[in-house]
């Protein structure tokens, strides 16, 4: 039951996400004075509707989306200059892109189509949907960090390993060969609260690991509280390879998803955790870091791609970092609904998936392809150099963009994304990654 109970609030979460996202677009489009013939969470079918003035609002058969039709979005021949109408496949699909078009523009009210628009005023129709998702995002880690709160290491020692493990050991188990644990020669015990380390204060476990990384080799005073006293240990710091950290403390995998390894100094012990409640201020810099990683991923979505086929079609497990599809996400929230913490916890973990999920969509649809939000705001920028250029020169306002040219490749970046997001399904349901 809770396993169902997490895939429908990811259902619900993510209908809303695509609502608003849409809302994004509408309601500045409404503002500008462009006429909204419909707003649509979902493909397909239509499963229900209404209409509200102008506007066909409702909901389609595969909530994988969703769509407002602004009238307009393509100019007609006449506005660009009458190109050719007859040739190649490419020629006609543009051709029919301003047909069609023209089409949604009534009588009398050819002022209110979105090719005539400013630039700026294009800019922020196309970029509402994608910054409705940065804001859900926020809003989303804000209830889960700064509401509920999420476990987080603290500066006390919940165990302390007997021994250095060999290098690419698995498993945890010491062996007759390895040497002592520095901390369990030094005297460390669990329960122990690490004050200083080589006469720094400890504030986080993640300041303690930095030191002790660069510690290896080298004995240093470690100032603990143990039952209600201070206690000064020696502690040495043995030099083994570690994992490389990036900048927000993960381990740095190579192309093949392997760790990349250092030598670092290691001292056997590992944090306690609680759960910890951040400040509503440490939000946007958490924002920011967050967007920043999820820009990664998506510069490297190719290689990425390939990785998943590759893996699934030899049988080879999928790494923990893998990119997943809706199939992935749904298993995701199954996973954290039925995971054994309590339910402050697993909703700390859904908001915080469900968070991860928003500023993938604000990212993807920036990316300037067309069908994506990106393409639009890319054409728009394009289209407003182009008049700026003119005017510097004193020369006559151009034409506005031609956008119907760009549609035979919206047709192939939407297929491709279909493709992509077809192969994700089969490898999520075949090949699985797990969370646990």
């Amino acid at each position: 039951m809770a396993y169902l109970v997490g895939v429908l609030i990811l259902v619900v979460v993510l209908l809303a996400s695509i609502g608003l996202h849409e809302l994004g677009h509408m309601v500045p489009a409404k503002k500008f004075g462009v006429r909204v013939g419909q707003y649509m969470i979902g493909f397909g079918p239509t499963v229900w509707s209404r209409t509200r003035g102008e506007t066909e609002y409702g909901l389609k058969a595969i909530p994988l989306g969703g769509y407002v039709r602004l009238a307009g979005m393509y100019p007609p021949a006449r506005a660009v200059g009458d190109p050719p109408a007859d040739g190649g496949w490419a020629i006609r699909l543009a051709a029919d892109a301003r047909e069609a078009s023209a089409e949604e523009i009534p009588a009398g009210e050819e002022e209110r189509a979105f090719y005539r628009l400013s630039t700026p005023k294009k800019l922020v129709v196309m970029l509402g949907g994608p910054v409705m998702n940065l804001v859900i995002a926020a809003v989303l880690l804000a209830i889960a960090y700064v509401g509920i709160g999420i476990p987080a290491p603290t500066t006390t020692v919940e165990s302390v390993s007997a021994c250095v493990p060999a290098a690419g050991a698995t498993g945890g188990q010491c062996t007759a060969t390895d040497p002592k644990g520095p901390g369990a020669a030094a005297g460390v015990q669990p329960g122990d609260r690490i004050v200083s380390f080589g006469g720094t204060a400890i504030t986080s476990w993640d300041q303690l690991t930095t030191l002790i990384r660069a510690a290896g080799g080298r004995t240093v005073p470690m100032l603990v509280e143990r039952g209600g006293q201070q206690v000064t240990l020696q502690v040495t710091p043995a030099i083994t390879q570690r994992p490389v950290l990036d900048a927000s403390g993960n381990p740095v995998t190579r192309a093949d998803g392997t760790p990349q390894t250092t030598q670092a100094g290691f001292l056997g012990v590992t944090s306690a955790e609680a759960t910890q409640r951040a400040s509503i201020t440490s939000i946007p810099g958490l924002v920011g870091d967050r967007t920043w990683a999820t820009m990664k991923v998506v510069a490297t979505l190719p290689v990425q791609a390939y990785q998943v086929l590759h893996e699934t079609i030899t049988g080879q497990p999928r790494g923990a970092s893998s990119i997943v599809g809706i199939v992935g996400v749904g298993r995701f929230s199954g996973d954290i609904a039925t995971a054994p913490v309590g339910w402050g916890l697993k909703a700390a973990g859904l908001l915080e998936m469900l968070a991860a999920l928003n500023l993938s969509l604000f990212v993807f649809n920036l990316i300037p392809l067309p069908p994506l939000d990106g393409g639009h705001v890319a054409a728009a920028l394009w289209e407003g150099l182009k008049r700026q250029a003119a005017r510097l020169r004193r020369l006559p306002k151009p034409r506005v963009a031609d956008t119907a040219r760009l549609v035979p490749l919206a047709y192939t970046v939407f297929a491709i994304l279909g493709a992509l997001g077809v192969m994700l399904i089969w490898a999520d349901i075949v090949n699985p990654v797990s969370i646990g």
